[in-house]
């Protein structure tokens, strides 16, 4: 039996299937185009081998197009004769994923993790950030990302792609010395790996690096295909360290170019997230955003994410909403916010609707009890230092400049100096 290139058994007697479905997953975890093509290439060679149709709606998943994925995915049978066990479980975890169970796919991915630690695209599921775990809601969730990869490292030891991701759930643990040195490690295995890339980014964000994350995205990014699935947030970092650098023209160009919408290439999520933050962070370092460009961020959350569910998504929009002024796209967002943080956004949008009316102590009281907890939030704390500097513009809009300096000095004390908060400094 052929086997893929973390040496699992793969149920296809084609050499041309196999060696394209490998081309596929490396693409997929290295965040660069041409995996979609891959995985037809090795569907077009055998159009029995399920683990490429599996493989292709995780693509379709990965760039943000669900019903692709979930239309690729329905072709999907794990009962299908002549399966390994491996592949069984694979392809169910996948159905039950894109079908919804959330929580019975990851029961699913820890059981299975277990018997094949190296079915790499498994783990992948549950890695970063976005993974089941990062969007699972849950408090505690950093600590479980860490331990999940840890339970892992053991099998992985010269991957470019598990190494980063090792890393990531370091950093934002807050172990950022050994996420630098593992991170450093990940990029010279594979230069061209996007998630590498990412993730030094990332680590040297948590270190307060700004000349050097903001050097090293600048140079890496100019190589960089807009067709790979993190083109967009990856540009969206180099515009935070243009912004934090005090370089408001490159910010905008950026921005224009590869962040907002209608001009980047990635997933919704993404476009929707880095562009609300990237604007909210320019306004309160000091830089005029005119409202027009939170309109557009607020039409494109409304036709992108016109149903509350995805509380990353719904926190920016509500902020979108709020900050140009939708009184009525907010109180949707509040009203009818779901899912395991669903709470958490009705609190924030609350407090953005505040904000919106002026009523800065009213912002503060309903985002306090935000604060303890907002990891449940999702994302990364670099995207979630949002909320932090929200926080202390809610402080600083009441007077409270000294309390909003020792609160940026205990909760992020490596970010005192970035000159993120004009009024701090």
């Amino acid at each position: 039996m052929l086997q893929d290139r973390y040496g699992n058994d793969i149920s296809t007697s084609s050499a041309a299937a196999r060696d394209a479905y490998s081309e596929g997953v490396d693409r997929l975890l290295c965040a660069l185009g041409g995996a979609a093509e891959a995985f037809e290439q090795a569907i077009a060679a055998d159009p029995g081998f399920t683990l490429a149709k599996v493989g292709l709606a995780r693509y379709y998943l990965a760039v943000g197009r669900v019903p692709d994925a979930q239309a690729t995915i329905g072709k999907v049978d794990p009962t299908a004769p002549g399966l390994t066990q491996r592949e069984a479980s694979h392809a169910d975890i996948f159905k039950r994923w894109l079908g919804g169970d959330g929580p019975g796919a990851y029961r699913n991915v820890r059981r299975h993790m277990l018997e094949h630690p190296r079915d790499a695209l498994v783990a992948q599921t549950s890695m970063g950030v976005f993974g089941m775990i990062g969007f699972s809601g849950q408090a505690g969730r950093e600590a479980e990302q860490l331990a999940f990869s840890t339970s892992l490292a053991p099998y992985y030891q010269d991957d470019s792609w598990f190494l980063c991701q090792h890393a990531f759930a370091m950093a934002e643990a807050g172990r950022v010395a050994p996420a630098i040195e593992l991170s450093e490690k990940a990029l010279g295995l594979n230069p061209k790996n996007a998630h590498a890339a990412h993730v030094r980014a990332h680590v040297l964000y948590e270190a307060g690096d700004t000349a050097g994350g903001y050097g090293f995205i600048r140079e890496w990014r100019k190589g960089y295909g807009k067709d790979g699935a993190l083109h967009c947030h990856v540009s969206w970092h180099e515009a935070l360290w243009a912004l934090e650098s005090g370089d408001a023209d490159r910010m905008w160009e950026i921005v224009d170019a590869d962040v907002a919408p209608g001009k980047a290439w990635g997933p919704a999520l993404n476009v929707l997230t880095d562009t609300a933050a990237i604007l909210y962070r320019a306004e309160i370092a000091g830089v005029d955003v005119p409202q027009g460009r939170w309109r557009e961020v607020s039409r494109f959350a409304q036709d992108y994410f016109p149903n509350p569910g995805i509380a990353f998504a719904d926190m920016h929009a509500a902020l979108a909403h709020a900050m140009c002024g939708d009184v009525e796209a907010l109180a949707r967002v509040r009203e009818n916010a779901a899912g395991p943080a669903g709470d958490l956004v009705k609190a924030l949008a609350a407090s953005f609707a505040a904000m919106a009316a002026g009523d800065w102590a009213a912002a503060q009281t309903e985002m306090t009890g935000v604060m303890a907890e907002h990891e449940r939030i999702g994302g990364s704390r670099a995207q979630r230092d949002l909320l932090e500097y929200i926080y202390l513009t809610c402080l600083l809009r009441q007077g409270a400049a000294a309390e909003a300096r020792l609160l940026l000095a205990l909760r992020r004390p490596a970010k005192v100096r970035a000159g993120a908060v004009k009024a701090l400094h």
